[in-house]
């Protein structure tokens, strides 16, 4: 059997993917300009500098997050894109939130509608899980450390959402009460938190 083309190669990668990175085309030996023959044919098309897919997109419950972390792969999903990743909501938010370093700079990101909130230090590295999603790796904020981000960001996402956040987490044993309480030190709302987390024990 012949082997694949290098454009058969790309190809099958984006139908598994949804979209593709060129950078990532460099780590399994595909010339870039494999993507720009593609692009020409019409059978991808480029989304922003280095991001492609294919002319007709896999449309899939997550596509507007594969695309944004694709684009910006230091981000972390959080508040309230995570609560839906973890079902801890009934609600689909149209914009994508993520968390970024408190000095980087916001990823240029016209379409989806992306929400930046910015962290430092252990509030920004603890309580990051990574979940695979159609093929994509995508970091997320735990189940506890989203609750606590709700508290830490109430006057952003509004205090009944993280009420119901936490209530959600804890009726679906999704966060243990020590998770929730290192979570809420670590995000510096063990205050806030305490009388919500008495009234559950």
């Amino acid at each position: 059997m012949a082997s694949k083309t290098q454009s058969e190669r790309v190809l099958d990668l984006v139908r598994r993917k949804g979209i593709i990175r060129g950078v990532e085309l460099d780590h399994v030996g595909i010339h870039r300009m494999t993507l720009k023959r593609l692009v020409d044919r019409g059978l991808l098309v480029q989304r922003s500098h280095g991001v492609y897919e294919a002319a007709e997109p896999r449309i899939t419950e997550h596509g507007s997050i594969i695309e944004v972390v694709t684009r910006a792969p230091k981000a972390t999903l959080c508040l309230l894109t995570a609560l839906r990743l973890h079902r801890l909501t009934t609600q689909n938010p149209f914009e994508i939130w993520i968390m970024i370093d408190r000095k980087a700079r916001k990823p240029s990101i016209d379409a989806p509608a992306v929400r930046v909130v910015r962290a430092s230090g252990p509030c920004l590295t603890k309580g990051v899980q990574t979940l695979r999603i159609d093929d994509v790796n995508i970091r997320v904020t735990t189940v506890a450390k989203t609750v606590a981000d709700c508290f830490r960001y109430r006057n952003t996402v509004g205090t009944d959402v993280a009420l119901e956040a936490l209530r959600d987490a804890w009726r679906r044993k999704a966060a243990s009460m020590d998770e929730l309480v290192a979570a809420a030190r670590t995000d510096r709302v063990a205050t806030v938190m305490r009388p919500y987390l008495e009234s559950l024990a």
